[in-house]
């Protein structure tokens, strides 16, 4: 076991934690943002440098700080390591520099994106970004293409984190898209237009932290905080048929596969559970998805509405009769 020290919280994790993994052990804005990094995917991160940190001290034995940033995300702690994270001007301003490269090539898309309320680089940007851009050049534009038929691929939103590629290497028998080209001209492409046609593909959507990737039976059908998550579950014989299933009035409009504290699916689900079952019918339901107070899907979102109507009903007002006099 080592003991590491993270913004003045001392925690002790097993020997070949990552700094990230840390971090996240200890929760809230300790944890540095990773846009590349996922936990249940091998050979993620190194790619997006968001979850850049300070080493103040390397360990008990060799207590000198590390000369640069390093990220944080496949750096192992080491025993009495000090780390500074928000607690570091020097982090804060890198991460501004990263996020505003992030952003040099992306569109202005929020208010038409469907990735919009849930999407991790709108976080990263309010967080971190710039009010205004200092880039002269254009940018990069690419045409929406169908990589499936389920699946839009909108090339301009990407961020080249790789999460996709990772998810068709790991999760299906045969990867037919990943990146092309290199530097500035690098894309994710499929090859001489093949189509993404396997059990797990969609869960390429869940892992794209932009709209890059987007479901294609939900695309325009409703803002995500006018929608209810609700935790569902089906017997399935592809995946675990554990999900969220995203109701507005009687219709589900969306399936998801389940998601972490940290933002990562707990369990791949495959594309007859995301695309084809819609209907209340094939589910059982559970309980209504808890979602972090700071996203903007907990508006109007209640877990526990019979305890919140206990609790404070001496805080209502009661309204007055329709046919009373006072209403008239």
């Amino acid at each position: 076991m080592a003991k590491v020290t993270i913004d003045g919280i001392e925690i002790e994790v097993p020997d070949g934690t990552t700094i990230l993994n840390a971090a996240r052990m200890i929760g809230g804005k300790t944890a540095p943002p990773a846009m590349c990094y996922y936990s249940k995917l091998k050979q993620t991160g190194g790619y997006c440098r968001t979850c850049l940190v300070k080493v103040a001290a390397g360990s008990t034995k060799d207590p000198r700080p590390m000369p640069k940033l390093v990220v944080s995300c496949s750096t192992p702690v080491q025993d009495g390591m000090v780390v500074q994270n928000m607690t570091s001007p020097e982090v804060l301003e890198a991460r501004r520099g990263v996020v505003e490269f992030l952003l040099i090539n992306h569109p202005l898309d929020c208010p038409i994106c469907d990735q919009a309320g849930e999407c991790k680089l709108q976080d990263l940007g309010y967080e971190h970004g710039l009010e205004k851009t200092r880039y002269e050049f254009g940018r990069r534009k690419f045409e929406m293409v169908d990589i499936g038929d389920k699946i839009k691929l909108h090339m301009t939103r990407c961020i080249l984190c790789y999460r996709c590629v990772r998810v068709a290497e790991q999760l299906t028998d045969k990867r037919v898209h990943g990146v092309m080209n290199r530097g500035d001209v690098a894309e994710i492409s499929t090859y001489i237009s093949n189509v993404i046609e396997n059990d797990f593909s969609g869960n390429v959507i869940d892992v794209c932290p932009v709209g890059a990737l987007t479901d294609k039976t939900f695309r325009f059908k409703s803002r995500i905080w006018n929608v209810k998550p609700m935790d569902a579950h089906r017997d399935c014989k592809k995946c675990s048929g554990k999900a969220v299933v995203w109701y507005q009035g009687e219709d589900i409009l969306k399936v998801s596969a389940r998601k972490d504290k940290n933002e990562e699916i707990e369990q791949f689900i495959c594309n007859e559970c995301r695309f084809d079952k819609k209907k209340t019918a094939d589910w059982v339901i559970e309980k209504p998805t808890h979602i972090d107070d700071r996203s903007v899907i907990a508006q109007n979102h209640y877990e526990h509405l019979k305890e919140l109507k206990m609790g404070h009903a001496h805080l209502v007002k009661k309204l007055p009769d329709s046919n009373s006099s006072e209403s008239k």
